[in-house]
């Protein structure tokens, strides 16, 4: 019998938060109409709101458990991954973000026809699926490990018996760990299903919250638990207090080894080649918008992201350093450990709901971004072509319930390594090196060629597998760390360097696209891909006022404005603009964009048509905010 944490109040706070966010998430299936809602949620929300979900997607499951981990073996240190987004910002912001907005690509694939061709981005398919539901696997298990060190075999022991799984097989697939991924598996997928990329949203914003909350709680609680500030600070070993940890000596922490694996292992896939993150940016109401929620989430949502996630570790170094933990107490285990201490029954129960928080809004994100590559890369231009919206809907919804059960299936291979930390560290090294060469390169190099993205991807993917049979070739690239550590971090680097060789060898023995074909799919081509978009000359006048005016239903297809209107916000006829519900703290839930037809006298008032009134879900004769856009 396992050991179980916690009381009957925490076991009931945390089912009852199973079934608030599967309640809470399943109410927005009402917003999904199309695969464009499913996906993309009709690029209607504001900066804050996708900010806050981005944090929640950042912060896995494995987040609390591998980081609190690393923070009571190497100290502050453990934070120091999560700062790694800064290097990438400005590219993101300034270079890819434009580019898959305003080129209307819905997919990382779709973006490899579009610049290189269609076997490019048949390459890119195998390595985004392989990467992504990868992913889901990973954040399964590390929630079953942490459900299972908190409530041990309640329950799921008698369903094995039940159903009468050998306990041989039954360890085999992780035991416990598996049981409980499965039963949160069952939970994301069903929301997920039913609300898509806006049910995500909404549940990753109140996700988002509670785990922020509850890691400064336990931060906070743990300090006056100690006796101070400053008595939690003379509990932390020197080498604890050290923002970095050893260059090249530990094999398990070295920084020089997180540089590469986490920043270009880790990192740049996140915000290059991770769907899920990609259509929450698509997702937001203008480009500006999506900068803003950058600017946010790396100067301050992720500092404090990567606090909430540490401080239970180093809290938990300095009880052992007053003997209030045996000092070889299990690093995986710390993070519950200190939660039970430092809270009373109840508080428990949240900070350990702020976990299953941290899993699920990863999570979904995964299996809403791998059914849509599933649908708009695989089903709708090679299985079944040109059928009607709904049909792909369906199937859409089909795709996630497959890709929830086939990440459940990846969870005994993470069970097999020694720690989570290693698994994940080794997952992105491996997996992630020739996608964010071909897309870095496809987006800043114009001479970069169709079939040296191909063999990009395919000869750099080979290359990595080959070394994991034989890893003596990454000795070059070992920087002094000793092995094994070294192999599985500096794999990214060895993958990096091959990929980017074969990238610029095929490059110059091959022919490149014409420049009028890669209109709007690299960085120097980003202001016509801008006039594109909006289908004239974009005004890019100093932003105007935000209008307050009265939703008038008439017959138009534009939104008509009264010219005072049009001249407070300075906009023109033909300007992409944008229509809100008034209440700002909606986000962006009931709008839409229109262009702007020609002024006509309708003071404080804006017209639309009965079809985007519906699909706005405004009302007419409520109170609206105008913006112009471009």
């Amino acid at each position: 019998m396992t050991e179980v944490h916690g009381t009957p109040l925490d076991y009931g706070i945390i089912f009852f938060y199973f079934l608030f966010v599967l309640g809470f998430g399943s109410i927005f299936g009402r917003y999904t109409r199309s695969t464009r809602d499913f996906f993309f949620s009709g690029q209607r929300f504001s900066w804050w709101l996708i900010a806050f979900s981005c944090i929640a997607t950042v912060v896995g499951s494995y987040s609390f458990i591998k980081y609190s981990s690393r923070g009571f073996v190497y100290g502050l240190s453990s934070s120091m991954t999560y700062l790694n987004d800064w290097f990438v910002a400005p590219l993101f912001m300034l270079g890819w973000l434009p580019i898959i907005y305003f080129s209307r690509v819905s997919s990382i694939p779709e973006y490899f026809e579009k610049r290189f061709n269609r076997p490019a981005r048949i390459m890119a398919i195998i390595f985004i699926m392989l990467y992504m539901v990868g992913y889901i696997g990973i954040n399964f298990y590390t929630l079953g490990v942490a459900l299972k060190a908190v409530l041990g075999d309640i329950g799921v022991e008698s369903v094995r018996q039940a159903f009468h799984i050998p306990p041989e097989f039954y360890q085999s697939l992780g035991g416990h760990a598996f049981a409980w991924a499965v039963v949160i598996a069952i939970i994301c997928a069903i929301y997920v299903t039913a609300g898509g990329q806006t049910a995500v949203i909404m549940t990753d914003l109140l996700q988002g919250f509670l785990l922020l909350i509850a890691g400064f709680a336990l931060l906070f609680l743990g300090v006056y638990y100690l006796g101070g500030w400053e008595r939690f600070w003379s509990g932390l070993p020197v080498t604890h207090r050290l923002p970095f940890s050893s260059f090249n000596s530990d094999p398990a922490f070295p920084h020089v080894g997180i540089f590469w694996q986490d920043l270009f292992g880790s990192t740049m896939a996140f915000y290059f080649v991770n769907q899920g993150l990609i259509m929450r940016f698509l997702a937001c109401k203008s480009v500006k918008d999506g900068r803003k929620a950058v600017i946010a989430v790396i100067l301050v949502l992720m500092p404090l992201a990567a606090i909430a996630v540490s401080s239970a570790g180093w809290i938990g170094r300095a009880m052992a350093s007053f003997g209030i933990i045996p000092q070889d107490t299990d690093p995986k285990k710390i993070f519950v450990i200190v939660s039970e201490l430092v809270t009373r029954p109840g508080i428990f129960g949240l900070i350990l709901a702020a976990l299953t928080a941290a899993l699920m809004s990863t999570v979904d994100t995964l299996i809403n971004a791998v059914s849509a590559i599933a649908v708009n890369d695989i089903w709708r231009p090679f299985v079944v072509k040109n059928r009607d919206d709904r049909y792909y809907l369906k199937w859409a919804r089909i795709f996630s319930l497959f890709f929830a059960l086939l990440g459940l299936c990846l969870v005994p291979l993470y069970a097999s390594f020694k720690s989570i930390y290693e698994a994940h560290a080794a997952f992105t090294a491996a997996s992630t090196p020739p996608l964010i060469v071909a897309v870095i390169l496809g987006m800043t190099w114009k001479r970069y060629t169709p079939w040296a993205a191909f063999w990009t991807l395919l000869g750099g993917g080979m290359a990595v597998a080959i070394s994991i049979k034989w890893p003596v070739l990454i000795y070059p690239f070992l920087h002094g760390i000793p092995t094994p550590g070294g192999f599985i971090y500096m794999r990214a680097l060895y993958g990096l360097i091959t990929s980017g060789a074969i990238a610029v060898i095929v490059t110059y023995l091959t022919r490149p696209k014409l420049d009028s074909e890669l209109t709007g799919y690299i960085i120097s081509t980003i202001a016509r891909a801008k006039e594109l978009f909006k289908g004239g000359p974009p005004n890019d006048r100093e932003p105007g006022k935000k209008m307050l005016l009265t939703l008038c239903e008439a017959e138009t297809e534009e939104g008509i404005l009264d010219p005072k209107a049009m001249d407070a916000m300075k906009a023109r006829p033909g300007d992409l603009i944008y229509v809100n519900d008034r209440r700002w703290w909606t986000g962006g839930l009931r709008s839409i964009h229109v262009k702007a037809g020609e002024p006509e006298a309708r003071s404080g008032e804006i017209l639309l048509s009965r079809s985007k009134i519906e699909e706005s879900r405004l009302r007419p004769g409520e109170k609206v905010r105008v913006e112009k856009i471009f």
